[in-house]
C-alpha cells in the first residue's frame, strides 16, 4: 500500500501542470452541468411554492364583452366541489401611464378595484411597503414586474392618463402578482382603493370589466369541470380564458434557455475532461512504460499499477467536484435572482434547493471519471516486464516504431521542396495526433460559443429588423390608444392622411374566437375528452400586409372569410392552409378559410388573425403608421403625443421592442459572456498543457534543428503556425456549429412557445473577429508553451 501511495504522490508532483489543469476542467464541467440542473429544477420549484403558497389559478377568466353574466359565471364556479374559485374582480382597463416625468411603453393596465382579501386565488405577496387590507385612499399597490422593471418604489408618483387631468396615484406597496406579473408582460393590474375607483375612473368606461381565477384540487380534471360548464351555459365559453400553462410559461423561458446552453456546453466540456484524463493516463503509461516494467518485476501487480491511477484521479476529482458544487449554489443563486427578479421581496431571500440533486451529480461525475481511468489504465495490464526493460516498450510496438521509422524517412522526401518551418509545423501535428484532435475540438466548441453568444444577443438586440418573424409588426410608429373616451379617431386619420410624411395608417383590435370541442384535439391526459378553445383574435383594419405582419406559410387574410392562425393553434386544431375553421365570435358562428399560419412568441403562438369585418363592433387598441421616412419618426412621435397626449402614447416600434426584449439581452448576456470566457481560458490552457507534453518530448529534435542553425524564434514561430492553422479549421467548424447547429437545438426548445422557425441575423463582421479571437487564443497556448526551446541551449538539448 505505502509503494501505491508513494507512485501516486510522484505521479502528482511531477506532472503538476497537467494535473491543475484536468482539476480546472474537471471543476468547470461540474459547474455548469450543476448550475444548468439547479437553475432549471429551482426555477419550477420556486415558481411551484409561491403558485401553491398563494392559491395561484390555474386558469383565469377575463369577462369583457357581456356576453355572459359575470355573476352568473361566478356563481356556477364557486359551487363545484374541487374547485376554488376567486371573488369577481372589477376592472377598468386603461393604457398610459407617467413615471417621473417619463412615459412607460407598452403596458396596459387593469385598474382593480381592489376587494376584500382574501381574494379565493391569486392572493398578493407584499414585496414591499406596508401589508394592508386595502390601499389607503390616494394610493396604489403595483406589481413588481412595473416596479422592479422601471425602478418604482414605495412612496413614488405614478400618473395615469384617464381624462384631460391625469391621475396622481402614490405607490404604498410593490406586490407579487403571480397570474398577470410574470417576466415580458405588456399587462399589470394597478389595485385601487374603491372609493378612489369610483370617483376618477368614471370617464374610462362605463361598465366594469372582471377577473376571476379558477384552481382545481385535480388539475387533471379540468376537462370534465368545463364540459358541465359549457353544458349550463349551453354555448361554448365565449369570453378570455387563460390555461396554467400560458400563465407559467414565461417565468420559465430565460432559465430554460441558459440551462440548455448550461448543460449542453457542461456536458462538452465533461467529455473533453474525459479525453483528457484518457490521453494523459496513455501518455503516463507510454512514458513510463520501462518504469512500470521495473515495478513488475519487483513485484507490484498491474492491480496496483492501476490502483496509482485511480488513486490519483479520486484525488484530483474530490478537490475538483467539491468546488465545482459549492460555487454552482453561488452562480444558480445569481441566475435565478436575476430571472426571477419579479419573486423576491425585500424581506425574503432566493432559497436554493437541491442538496440531494447536487450530491447525485457528483457521485454520477466520479464514477464516470474513475470509470474512463479505470479503462484507460487497464492498458497497464499488458505490459511485460522484459519486454518493458530491453524496448522501453512492447516488442509488437518496437517493431512498428521501426517500421514506420523506414517508411517516414521514404516519405520525408516528399516534404524536401517544402520551407522547413512548414515542415516542422506540419509534423508537430500529424505526429501529435491525439492531442491535435482535442485542441481541434477544443477550438470548434469555443467559436461555437462565442459564434452562438453573439448571434442570439445580436438577434435579440436588432430584433426590429426580424419582429414580423416573431410574430410582430413591422410599422414605424405606433399609436396606443389609452383614453377611449377621449380619443379623436377622425382627427388623428385626417392629420394623418394629410401628412407627407405618412404612407399609411392602419388599425387593430382584438376579441376572442371559441374553436368549439369537436374542432380540437386538446384532450385532458385522464379521461381524454376534447375541450373548446378560447383563441385571441387579432382585428386589423386595414392591410395586415401594410402593418407588416409576417406568415411563414401562406399569406395574411384579404377577405372577411380568411384567417391566418398560429403555429400551435394550427397544432391544437390540426389545421394547414386551405382547410376550414370555424370560431364563435361575439356569440356568432363563422366559417374561415386558413390562408397563413405564423409564429409568435407572444401568447406562444395561440392566437389568430382576421380582418375587421368579422366584427361587428370593433375596440381599436392602437394604431400602426409607415412613414416614407423612418427619420422622421421621432418628430411624428412628438408631434402626436404634443397633440393628442391626454388620450394617446405615440411610441417608435422599435421602443415597444425593446421594453420586452432587452429584459432578455439583460439575462442573457451574464451567462453567455462567463461561458465565452471559461472556454477561452480553457483552450488556452489545454492547448499550452498539450503542446508542453509533446515538445519535451521531442526536445533533442529541436536541440539538433537549432545545431543546424535554426534560431529558437523560427522553431517557435512553426510550432505555432502549425497549431493556428488546425485552430483554424477548428474556427471554421465552431462558426458551422454557432450559426447552424446549437440554434438547431434551441429552436427545438422553443418549438413548444411558438418558434419553429428561428429569426437569427448574422453579424458576419463580429463572427469573424470571435473566431479569429480563438484562433488567437490557441496559437497563444502554443507560443507561450515553447518557451522551454529558448530556454535551452542545443549542447544540453542534444545532451539529453
Amino acid at each position: 500500500m505505502a509503494a501505491i501511495w508513494s507512485i501516486c504522490l510522484g505521479n502528482l508532483r511531477r506532472r503538476k501542470v497537467q494535473n491543475s489543469l484536468i482539476a480546472l476542467l474537471l471543476l468547470l464541467s461540474t459547474l455548469l452541468i450543476n448550475t444548468a440542473i439547479t437553475v432549471i429544477s429551482n426555477s419550477e420549484n420556486l415558481y411551484e411554492d409561491l403558485h401553491r403558497e398563494t392559491k395561484g389559478s390555474h386558469e383565469l377568466l377575463i369577462l369583457t364583452t357581456g356576453l355572459h353574466d359575470p355573476q352568473m359565471v361566478e356563481k356556477w364556479w364557486s359551487a363545484q366541489k374541487g374547485v376554488t374559485a376567486s371573488v369577481l374582480l372589477p376592472y377598468k382597463p386603461l393604457a398610459g401611464v407617467i413615471h417621473e416625468g417619463e412615459d412607460i411603453p407598452n403596458l396596459y393596465l387593469y385598474m382593480m378595484n381592489t376587494p376584500d382579501r382574501p381574494f379565493g386565488t391569486d392572493e398578493l405577496v407584499f414585496a414591499q411597503g406596508q401589508e394592508t387590507g386595502h390601499p389607503e385612499p390616494g394610493t396604489i399597490w403595483i406589481p413588481t414586474s412595473l416596479a422592479y422593471k422601471y425602478d418604482v418604489s414605495v412612496g413614488d408618483e405614478l400618473q395615469f392618463k384617464a381624462g384631460k387631468q391625469p391621475l396622481r396615484l402614490k405607490v404604498s406597496a410593490v406586490v407579487i402578482d403571480l397570474a398577470l406579473g410574470g417576466p415580458f408582460s405588456t399587462t399589470a393590474r394597478i389595485w385601487m382603493n374603491n372609493t378612489d375607483y369610483q370617483h376618477d375612473l368614471n370617464s374610462v368606461q362605463d361598465t366594469d370589466s372582471y377577473l376571476m381565477g379558477i384552481r382545481f384540487d385535480d388539475y387533471s380534471q379540468r376537462a370534465g369541470y368545463w364540459e358541465r360548464f359549457e353544458s349550463f351555459l349551453g354555448t361554448p365559453f365565449m369570453e378570455e380564458r387563460t390555461t396554467f400553462e400560458e400563465i407559467s410559461a414565461f417565468y420559465f423561458i430565460m432559465n430554460k434557455i441558459i440551462g440548455f446552453v448550461m448543460s449542453f456546453l457542461g456536458v462538452v466540456m465533461m467529455l473533453v475532461a474525459l479525453y483528457t484524463i484518457g490521453f494523459t493516463i496513455s501518455d503516463a503509461i507510454l512514458s513510463n512504460y520501462k518504469t512500470i516494467g521495473i515495478y513488475k518485476s519487483l513485484g507490484l501487480s498491474s492491480r496496483e499499477i492501476i490502483s496509482t491511477y485511480i488513486a490519483q484521479y479520486s484525488f484530483l476529482s474530490l478537490i475538483s467536484l467539491i468546488p465545482g458544487l459549492i460555487l454552482s449554489r453561488f452562480l444558480s443563486g445569481v441566475i435565478i435572482e436575476q430571472s426571477l427578479s419579479f419573486l423576491k421581496t425585500d424581506h425574503s431571500s432566493t432559497h436554493i434547493q437541491g442538496a440531494g440533486t447536487e450530491f447525485i451529480v457528483g457521485i454520477g461525475i466520479l464514477l464516470l471519471i474513475l470509470l474512463v481511468v479505470w479503462i484507460y489504465a487497464n492498458k497497464a495490464r499488458s505490459i511485460q516486464p522484459m519486454q518493458a526493460i530491453r524496448y522501453g516498450m512492447s516488442e509488437a510496438a518496437y517493431s512498428r516504431t521501426t517500421k514506420r521509422w523506414h517508411e517516414e524517412r521514404k516519405r520525408g522526401k516528399e516534404f524536401e521542396r517544402w520551407p522547413v518551418p512548414w515542415v516542422i509545423g506540419i509534423r508537430n501535428v500529424t505526429k501529435n495526433l491525439k492531442g491535435s484532435i482535442l485542441m481541434l475540438v477544443l477550438t470548434t466548441v469555443t467559436s461555437a460559443v462565442l459564434v452562438f453568444g453573439l448571434v442570439l444577443l445580436n438577434s435579440i438586440y436588432q430584433m426590429q429588423e426580424t419582429s414580423p418573424l416573431w410574430g410582430y409588426d413591422s410599422s414605424d410608429v405606433v399609436i396606443m390608444i389609452t383614453n377611449t373616451s377621449e380619443f379623436d379617431r377622425e382627427q388623428v386619420e385626417n392629420d394623418m392622411g394629410s401628412d407627407a410624411r405618412v404612407r399609411n395608417l392602419n388599425w387593430i383590435g382584438y376579441t376572442i374566437g371559441v374553436a368549439p370541442a369537436d374542432q380540437t384535439r386538446r384532450s385532458d391526459p385522464a379521461d381524454s375528452r376534447a375541450q373548446s378553445v378560447n383563441i385571441p383574435l387579432t382585428v386589423v383594419e386595414g392591410s395586415m400586409d401594410e402593418i407588416g405582419l409576417a406568415s411563414i406559410t401562406g399569406r395574411n387574410p384579404h377577405n372577411r372569410n380568411e384567417i391566418s392562425i398560429g403555429i400551435n393553434v394550427s397544432r391544437e386544431l390540426g389545421k394547414e392552409v386551405g382547410d376550414i375553421v370555424e370560431l364563435y365570435i361575439e356569440g356568432e358562428k363563422h366559417s374561415f378559410t386558413v390562408t397563413g399560419i405564423y409564429q409568435s412568441i407572444s401568447n406562444m403562438s395561440y392566437q389568430a388573425r382576421v380582418t375587421s369585418e368579422v366584427v361587428h363592433k370593433l375596440n381599436r387598441d392602437a394604431g400602426y403608421l409607415n412613414l416614407n421616412n423612418i427619420t422622421d419618426s421621432d418628430e411624428i412621435v412628438r408631434e402626436l403625443n404634443d397633440k393628442y397626449g391626454t388620450s394617446i402614447q405615440a411610441v417608435k416600434q422599435q421602443t415597444l421592442l425593446d421594453s420586452v426584449f432587452k429584459e432578455a439581452a439583460a439575462v442573457l448576456i451574464i451567462p453567455m459572456s462567463i461561458l465565452g470566457l471559461m472556454f477561452l481560458l480553457i483552450t488556452c490552457l489545454i492547448i499550452y498543457s498539450t503542446s508542453r507534453i509533446h515538445i519535451r518530448k521531442e526536445i533533442k529534435t529541436y536541440g539538433i534543428y537549432k545545431s543546424i542553425g535554426l534560431t529558437s524564434g523560427t522553431i517557435r514561430g512553426a510550432l505555432t503556425w502549425g497549431i493556428v492553422l488546425l485552430s483554424a479549421f477548428g474556427a471554421i467548424l465552431g462558426i458551422f456549429c454557432g450559426v447552424y447547429l446549437l440554434p438547431g437545438i434551441l429552436r427545438d426548445l422553443l418549438s413548444s412557445y411558438g418558434i419553429i422557425k428561428l429569426p437569427l441575423l448574422m453579424h458576419w463582421t463580429g463572427i469573424s473577429l470571435l473566431a479569429l479571437l480563438s484562433v488567437s487564443v490557441a496559437g497563444s497556448g502554443c507560443w507561450m508553451a515553447s518557451r522551454i526551446i529558448r530556454s535551452n541551449s542545443p549542447r544540453i538539448l542534444v545532451t539529453e
